[in-house]
């Protein structure tokens, strides 16, 4: 596999409101090259799911075609070029990336699963998608912050809220460690919003420092499904969306997403 940046070919890609991209060479380049999609295994494990896409002519360019059928599995995938059979792959370097469908995902329901993927330039400027492959989901659409409380508006994706549904907050590493918060709905059980009060957080932190990973428990005996932000154009929010910290007690709290893009609350010394 080719590893010298200034060889590598830049890829443009558009994708649809459906999850559909289409990727596109340059003018001019040469014919019999194929696309090749490669799920980035886990550290120290071999690649084993991939996806090969052929170049179709597009008037002077050539594209192709990933289909939003069949989904892609949860993670990040590599773009990589195949000149011709047989060649060595190629790393594709990011081109003109057209995520305009994307930007109020937020709005559009989904059914179950919830499939997403979104293009993005790795920070050495490669070409991947990160995708997202969920049963049930939901959206933080807002996340409203105060120096004592945080209150998010939400949108269930797959599934509604019924009788017995409560927002929970799990003490991350403390087994059962939890805290509850009632859910106010809207939108016939499709819509919630609720309001976490920061210093009952920091009083239920017992070492003064952790983290909180919000979920939802639809209904009494279901399963809790995480709150995150997937819905959009982004697909790395952590270092981008950052919300202000606020000091309770002498505890400070901020939320914040995960770099899986799901909400947190971290709870720490106050400096």
């Amino acid at each position: 596999m080719s590893t010298d940046p200034e060889t590598h070919p830049h890829v443009g890609c558009s994708i649809g409101a459906d999850g559909r991209i289409t990727f596109d060479l340059p003018p001019g380049s040469p014919e019999g090259q194929r696309l090749l999609l490669g799920l980035r295994p886990k550290k120290g494990q071999p690649e084993e799911t991939v996806h090969v896409l052929d170049f179709e002519p597009a008037g002077e360019r050539r594209c192709a075609v990933l289909d939003a059928h069949p989904v892609l599995a949860e993670g990040r995938w590599d773009v990589y070029l195949l000149p011709e059979p047989g060649a060595e792959r190629q790393r594709v370097r990011a081109g003109l990336r057209d995520l305009r469908a994307l930007v109020d995902g937020h709005r559009r329901h989904r059914p179950s699963p919830v499939a997403v993927r979104i293009p993005y330039m790795t920070k050495d400027g490669h070409l991947a998608v990160r995708a997202w492959l969920r049963t049930t989901h939901v959206e933080a659409e807002a996340v409203d912050v105060t120096g004592r409380s945080m209150t998010v508006r939400a949108r269930l994706h797959g599934v509604s809220l019924q009788e017995g549904a409560v927002v929970s907050l799990g003490l991350r590493g403390a087994g059962a460690t939890a805290r509850t918060v009632e859910p106010r709905a809207e939108d016939e059980g499709r819509s919630l919003s609720f309001t976490v009060d920061y210093a009952e957080l920091a009083g239920g932190t017992p070492s003064g420092a952790g983290v909180w990973d919000v979920f939802v428990r639809p209904a009494a005996q279901a399963p809790r499904i995480r709150v995150g932000r997937l819905l959009d154009d982004l697909a790395d929010r952590k270092e981008i969306v950052v919300y202000p910290t606020a000091d309770v007690g002498g505890a400070a709290l901020r939320p914040y997403y995960t770099v899986d893009n799901d909400l947190s609350v971290e709870v720490g010394a106050n400096a």
